[in-house]
């Protein structure tokens, strides 16, 4: 793959993270949705909406984490959580997220899916 096309890949997941828990009123630029695991919905409500705020904010890339540079993966401990948390975005060709995506570098090809879970559910 390029490094034009990973950088507008980072580029458009860095959009669609920094928004995922904003109240929208029409269609996403980014088109997707977020799912959290069952460890996270366990968590309390304030200790989740911190997780949510720091994956949307995340910019700890390096390239043991983000070898592609599609800053499509993250990785961090939250205090009052036993072990890490783990933020990943997977790519599909839409919203019935049953294909994957033949082009992440196009939104009108791509439907991502935001996945926060605990290490342990990886």
């Amino acid at each position: 793959m390029s490094s034009e096309k990973a950088k507008r890949i980072a580029e458009l997941n860095d959009r669609f993270r920094e928004n995922f828990y904003e109240p929208s009123f029409g269609p996403s630029s980014v088109p997707g949705q977020t799912v959290c695991s069952r460890g996270i919905v366990a968590l309390p409500r304030e200790t989740q909406i911190c997780i949510w705020a720091k994956v949307a904010t995340f910019n700890c890339f390096d390239e043991d984490s983000d070898p592609h540079g599609e800053h499509d993966f993250g990785a961090f401990a939250m205090p009052d959580v036993d072990e890490k948390i783990f933020w990943k975005i997977d790519y599909y060709a839409d919203k019935s997220v049953r294909t994957g995506s033949e082009d992440p570098a196009d939104p009108a090809k791509t439907f991502r899916v935001l996945t926060i879970l605990l290490a342990s559910e990886w």
